[in-house]
């Protein structure tokens, strides 16, 4: 297969890309500046510019490209940053995409903040949309920016990506240095439900659907069995040979967290039925397996 991959040089992109040419796929990145590298094709989201025969030839477009979510949730240039960044790069591949002859495959990255606080009901992808929390209102964006290229008839999957446990990167890279430091701690009272997944097995799933031709619409990529932030707490202690005793109340995370509080307090206790259905396989199954494996040089 050839794919155009947008995202390429970021954490899971660059990781993402050396998946795809493991598995014997060809692989051409877009980037933002003057291409230095025969895999490379410029393109500029901000403006919605993407010369439409960098489509000739391409099976499948991925794209996970986007500004960080970690950041200062009090900054207006943060939020702007995160939301914007998201939907020009997502609408401008959608529109390319419906706008050409072939109709290649779309598989766009989103994120489990689309569900919103479910409490301890269990979530799949047929489960609904609430709240009105910040990522929840921009994952409702973010995906409908994909409706040009299904609305034109094309395949197109929507990753919702949990956090994605690895000691190279946000969130762990933080939380296991805080953790050493002693400062580890629960969140209000541990028994929102949080989702993760480790690395290889985010890659190994978002190759899978890409691959896999029966598969469309919204597909959750996280370890097969949730824990609570308790679990969580206790199991990156653990793994860490550290104590975890304090606790940080609601109130507190409410005004550090800023408009991302929504997300730190709320519950998804999310599996990854789509994937279950299609026979992938993961290698980590719920969260020490995740930290193991996310900890291990």
């Amino acid at each position: 297969m050839r794919l155009l991959v947008a995202g390429s040089t970021g954490f899971l992109g660059s990781h993402l890309v050396e998946g795809l040419r493991a598995a014997g796929d060809d692989v051409v990145r877009l980037v933002r500046r003057p291409p230095t590298a025969p895999d490379e094709v410029p393109w500029d989201p901000a403006a919605g510019v993407l010369d439409l025969s960098a489509l000739d030839g391409i099976d499948v477009v991925v794209n996970v490209a986007g500004s960080p979510t970690i950041g200062n949730p009090h900054s207006k240039k943060w939020a702007r940053n995160l939301r914007e960044s998201r939907l020009s790069t997502t609408r401008t591949l959608a529109e390319a995409i419906a706008a050409h002859d072939a109709h290649p495959v779309y598989v766009a990255q989103n994120a489990l903040g689309w569900y919103g606080d479910h409490g301890c009901e269990v979530v799949t992808e047929s489960s609904d949309s609430r709240g009105a929390s910040f990522m929840t209102l921009v994952c409702r964006e973010w995906q409908q920016a994909t409706d040009p290229a299904a609305e034109a008839g094309a395949r197109v999957a929507l990753l919702r990506t949990v956090p994605v446990m690895d000691r190279t990167a946000p969130p762990l890279k933080q939380l296991a240095l805080a953790f050493r430091l002693g400062l580890g701690a629960q969140l209000s009272d541990g028994r929102q439900f949080f989702p993760v997944i480790s690395l290889r097995d985010w890659t190994a799933a978002a190759v899978h659907v890409c691959h896999d031709a029966a598969i469309s619409g919204p597909v959750n990529l996280c370890a097969p069995r949730t824990p609570t932030n308790a679990e969580f707490t206790h199991a990156l202690a653990r793994a860490l040979h550290r104590k975890a005793l304090v606790r940080v109340p609601a109130f507190a995370i409410k005004v550090g967290a800023g408009r991302m509080a929504g997300e730190v307090l709320g519950s998804v206790n999310v599996r990854p039925e789509v994937l279950d259905r299609a026979g992938f396989e993961f290698s980590d199954h719920d969260v020490d397996d995740v930290l193991a494996v996310g900890l291990a040089r």
